[in-house]
């Protein structure tokens, strides 16, 4: 079937829309695929939904092809299964929250484990019935705070989730195994440059975590990449390096100091290096390597409004990552403490923290690995004007755990091999999950085993964001002229473009090689347009068709051009050979 640049439902724009904040995001609305809404919300044009429906069959024959069945569940979700679950409350504003007229609470799904797990026990209850894996292609709905970047992060979204069901361990391990092929399958198969990173598992719980990320400078996602070794890991759930543990009889006994109008980092070294008497480091000099940094945060569970202080100590050369610590947290919430919140805790100097009297004041302190045990540090001595020496970890203090906090940084260790990590940007386009046991257990999923006995069944989860992979696939291959979509998900295969505004030879050679190619089924892109060859120009490298053939001047000469929409290279051939020639291009594997 041929498209019809004349009859298409499509209007291009030569100039940027005014809210476009990334490239995808401008030459979507230019081309005519999407146009805004609200924010985060948009609608889907004919070129768009073409684009759309190519990306959902390969997911669709990917997930097909491991033999994962295809079900629908409902947006619209009543409030009893999301509170069985907890995550009515844990997911707090992010819900799309509303009352039918008898004023009973539904919500818009963000996700579907608990209609997944439901089903499941509902109608299976056999060993001989599992594994089992079962997928959606489906709209969810999230209130986000900041919607940005277009279809990129949307209030609705078009997601694939599936979900594994197995009986044991060994299953699930098997199961996670086939969708993380499967979606190296997919993610190759939409044209993209991706990476394979450790990460956490959120509010999702469950195990063994992993993000496929599209690395591009506007990706949301920060993640590292070891410059020796394959290690990877989202910036969240990455481990580096840290310096072995010491011993604590190896440091002096902790030293109160005079520091007056000292409550920065920069503002204590000056201080510390104008002591005479003061035993220096290692290095010489201190350094704010040499302190011991402690950020007052708080915490609080969702559904609840009581906060919680909670302290991180990290060395004072680096900042907290509050969003790596609120995705370990997740689905508590962690914010920066406020002066109020200071008020709730007297025994805290502003400016003076140390962790020696935490525990006393009964506030939980975490630090960061790079606090290793046995480790010595300046901090503050709990009172206005003075800080500690030699306040050594494991004997003047004990952190209540370990939590990675630190901000990475370009250049930090690999915890495998030693080497420099390299921090990059990326979207994620789909995660995968060991998710265990958990909603199973919340909902009673068991089958009957061999013996007779019952079996908790253990999932796994695998989303993909479908919306979202257009717009990251647009970003990873867009140049300065337009789209320039891969060939198994643009709307079309040969965008025709008779050069021309209404030479009847010109068009009708057109119309015939069309029609010859539609035959082949060959998809095809026809500017039937009385427009000028300029516009109609600028229209086949705005709409990103891979393959372009002009007809134009040179028909009289007996060729016509065909362009590379990807490489820029054009080329003249026979018009009597521009079909095969145009097939051959459609059928070479890139």
């Amino acid at each position: 079937m041929s498209l019809r640049m004349s009859t298409l439902f499509v209007r291009t724009l030569r100039d940027d829309p005014a809210d476009a904040e990334v490239p995808s995001h401008r030459l979507l609305i230019r081309g005519g695929y999407i146009r805004r809404i609200a924010p985060g919300v948009y609608s889907w044009l004919p070129l768009g939904m073409a684009v759309l429906r190519n990306v959902e069959r390969v997911v669709r024959e990917e997930m097909d092809g491991i033999g994962a069945q295809e079900v629908h569940f409902p947006a619209l979700i009543p409030r009893e299964i999301f509170e069985a679950s907890g995550r009515w409350a844990a997911y707090g504003d992010g819900l799309f929250r509303l009352h039918d007229r008898k004023n009973a609470d539904y919500l818009l799904a963000p996700t579907h484990e608990e209609l997944f797990t439901l089903l499941v026990k509902s109608e299976l209850s056999s060993y001989k019935d599992f594994p089992l894996s079962l997928y959606q292609i489906q709209t969810k709905y999230r209130d986000e705070a900041r919607p940005r970047a277009g279809i990129l992060r949307g209030r609705e979204f078009i997601m694939k989730d599936s979900y594994s069901f197995d009986l044991t361990d060994e299953g699930l391990a098997a199961s996670y195994k086939a969708h993380r092929d499967a979606y190296e399958r997919i993610f190759t198969r939409l044209g993209f440059d991706y990476r394979i990173v450790f990460a956490v598992s959120g509010a999702m719980g469950g195990s063994a975590s992993e993000e496929f990320l599209a690395p591009t400078p506007v990706g949301e996602d920060t993640f590292v990449q070891c410059t020796n070794c394959d290690y990877a890991a989202n910036t969240e759930a990455v481990e580096i390096a840290v310096p072995l543990p010491m011993t604590a009889t190896e440091h002096p006994a902790q030293l109160v100091l005079d520091t007056p109008d000292t409550p920065t980092i920069a503002t204590l070294v000056d201080r510390l290096n104008s002591i005479d008497d003061l035993p220096r480091p290692a290095a010489g000099q201190f350094s704010a390597a040499d302190t011991l940094k402690n950020v007052v945060l708080k915490t609080r569970m969702p559904g609840t409004d009581k906060w919680q202080l909670l302290v991180v100590g990290v060395p004072g050369d680096r900042e907290v990552d509050l969003k790596r610590l609120s995705g370990q947290f997740e689905p508590v919430e962690v914010a920066q403490a406020e002066p109020a919140d200071f008020a709730t805790a007297p025994g805290l100097v502003k400016g003076y923290i140390g962790p020696q009297i935490l525990a006393d004041l009964e506030i939980r302190y975490l630090v960061d690995p790079t606090v290793t045990n046995g480790s010595a540090w300046v901090t503050g001595a709990n009172v206005a004007g003075k800080h500690a020496a030699f306040v050594v970890r494991g004997r003047d203090f004990t952190p209540d755990g370990e939590i990675g906090a630190v901000e990475i940084r370009d250049g930090d260790r690999c915890s495998r091999c030693g080497s420099p990590l390299q921090i990059s940007n990326g979207i994620e386009l789909g995660h995968v999950f060991q998710l265990g046991r958990k909603y199973a257990e919340v909902f009673g999923l068991t089958a009957l085993g061999p013996d007779g006995k019952p079996v908790t069944i253990t999932m796994g989860s695998y989303g993909v964001g479908v919306t979202r992979a257009v717009a990251a696939v647009a970003e990873q291959t867009l140049d300065e002229r337009g789209l320039c979509w891969p060939r198994e998900i643009a709307p079309a295969d040969v965008h025709i473009v008779p050069a021309h505004k209404n030479d009847t030879v010109i068009f009708a050679e057109a119309e015939r090689i069309t029609a010859e190619l539609e035959v082949l089924g060959v998809r095809v892109l026809l500017d039937d347009r009385k427009a000028s060859p300029g516009v109609k120009f600028a229209d086949s490298e705005l709409l990103g068709v891979p393959t372009i053939l002009i007809i134009g001047r040179g028909l009289a000469d007996g060729v016509v051009e065909l362009r590379d929409r990807r490489t820029g290279d054009r080329r003249d051939v026979p018009v009597a050979d521009a079909v095969a020639e145009v097939l051959a291009e459609v059928r070479t594997p890139r």
